[in-house]
């Protein structure tokens, strides 16, 4: 259900960015457990995963093709700290 509200070309990257940041940090947020070297990872990723959904693929000016977001892209784009760092 949320994949195609992230998907959704009508609604805002604003509002999808703001529905992403009260389900996902708070439900991680509100859990307690001892995070390993692997559950931080597998964070990270899904934290980008999401991210990219919403913030779609770009047009690169270079080849003329459409690319994803590197990792640097994604959180520059996002100016938030990672979930990694706001539930630590």
């Amino acid at each position: 259900m949320l994949q195609q509200f992230f998907e959704n070309k009508i609604v805002s990257k604003k509002l999808k960015l703001r529905l992403r940041n009260t389900t996902v940090d708070k439900t991680y947020a509100s859990e307690t457990w001892t995070l390993t070297k692997r559950d931080r990872k597998q964070l990270n990723i899904f934290e980008r995963k999401v991210y990219r959904r919403i913030l779609s693929p770009v047009y690169g000016s270079e080849k003329g093709n459409w690319r994803l977001l590197t990792n640097k892209e994604v959180y520059a784009s996002v100016k938030k700290p990672t979930i990694i760092e706001a539930i630590s």
